[in-house]
């Protein structure tokens, strides 16, 4: 065996879009827009075989420290055959004396391999699959654990859900929750037209209303332009944006109203039934007054390696709720990831605290639940150390660093 320091791109970007485990965020791309929005530097390692052949790659972004050393965060872990104990051990080794030779403190790994299998309540399934014995050989050979935690403590989300797209399209759209597919349907009444069009400022607009009733911290503009600067480049990104046309929408529900309004006066049937609706157009005619053009209601980014497919950030107005279109967003790129033959479609993070009293993670998790397939549990942050004094003590030291600064 033999450890890279630097692997040649086309070799990294091969390597990991045919890997079974490749995940976006150890990408080529992802480690050119790290370095770019958040200054970390990319390192692409890996270890090949006696015929040559790469069987192991890590993406490893070193953030500096001002004390002469740096330390390293490996998104979602190393690509090799997890399976492989002696592989394993071997690219370990090789990582410890690559931390000796360029002063790191530690590096930190969260893998995409799945901890135990859960419930809906994330409860143990007992009698289920686990990897228990892989997490007992990483501690093993020296990595820490960092903790079970359950809501969004790590670098990544320790949980998600998952939807298998390896059977046809009806088997997968039967998973979904009634009350989904009725959102969906529902959308379908508002004439919402559908484009993949890159519009990051439209995106970000909408991100940011998010942010402002959802009091999540926002990154600036810049940060998201490189990333799909990045991601664009071998067609990894897609935008599935959803438009609303105000004014005709109006004339759509007016139309309506004054049918159900005609409707009430012969008949005594379902009256109750007439009102409730009529209620309910009269209240979406008052919140479509102020709109008087077509705008873009719903924009969500979703990315993508060769086989695998990630829904990663979404952004909408109030008229999207009104018109159901981030459930019709989500609808319209899990069909479309599924026409186009990946494996997966990834929700991207949620708790593992389905009652957590953070209303707003609560929130994401119920809608995320309605997909209906895998609730899966990470096995969680790992850290493989160098330099266990200054490991120790770097949090104390950082925090004292930033004060200063500031």
């Amino acid at each position: 065996m033999k450890f890279i320091e630097n692997v040649e791109p086309n070799r990294y970007i091969n390597f990991t879009d045919n890997h079974p485990k490749a995940h976006f965020l150890q990408s080529f791309a992802w480690g050119a827009f790290a370095l770019k929005s958040k200054g970390l530097i990319p390192h692409y390692v890996g270890m090949e075989n006696e015929e040559g052949n790469l069987v192991a790659s890590a993406l490893l972004l070193e953030k500096k420290t001002p004390l002469g050393y740096s330390y390293m965060y490996s998104p979602r872990g190393f690509l090799i055959d997890y399976t492989n104990y002696e592989y394993i051990s071997m690219f370990t080794n090789y990582l410890k004396e690559y931390m000796h030779e360029k002063k790191v403190i530690y590096i930190k790994f969260d893998p995409d391999i799945k901890y135990q299998d859960i419930d809906e309540e994330a409860n143990k399934v007992e009698g289920g699959d686990n990897n228990y014995e892989l997490y007992n050989y990483l501690l093993s050979l020296g990595y820490r654990h960092t903790g079970f935690y359950k809501l969004y403590d790590g670098n990544e989300p320790r949980y998600t859900f998952r939807i298998n797209l390896n059977k046809p399209w009806e088997e997968v759209e039967q998973r979904f929750s009634k009350s989904f597919l009725k959102s969906v349907k529902r959308s379908e009444a508002y004439n919402l037209e559908i484009d993949h069009n890159i519009d990051v400022n439209t995106f970000y607009n909408l991100m940011k209303l998010n942010s402002q009733k959802d009091d999540f911290i926002l990154k600036d503009l810049e940060y998201y332009q490189s990333f799909v600067e990045e991601f664009k480049k071998d067609d990894r990104i897609k935008f599935f944006n959803l438009t609303c046309d105000p004014v005709s929408l109006k004339e759509k529900i007016k139309n309506e109203l004054d049918e159900e309004k005609d409707l009430l006066s012969k008949t005594t049937k379902r009256s109750e039934d007439i009102k409730n609706k009529i209620t309910r157009l009269e209240k979406e005619l008052k919140e479509l007054e102020s709109y008087n053009e077509k705008i873009v209601v719903c924009s969500l980014v979703c990315t993508y390696t060769k086989k695998r497919a990630w829904s990663f950030y979404i952004g909408n107005n109030d008229l999207g709720n009104l018109t159901f279109a981030v459930s019709r967003s989500y609808y319209e790129a899990i069909k479309d990831a599924h026409d186009r033959g990946f494996d997966f479609f990834d929700l991207f993070g949620v708790v593992g605290d389905p009652h957590t009293n953070h209303k707003n993670l609560a929130r994401i998790y119920e809608f995320k639940k309605k997909f209906g397939d895998e609730y899966i549990e990470f096995m969680g942050e790992f850290d493989l150390v160098n330099k266990k004094f200054l490991y120790k003590i770097l949090p104390y030291l950082l925090k004292i660093y930033r004060k200063l600064r500031r």
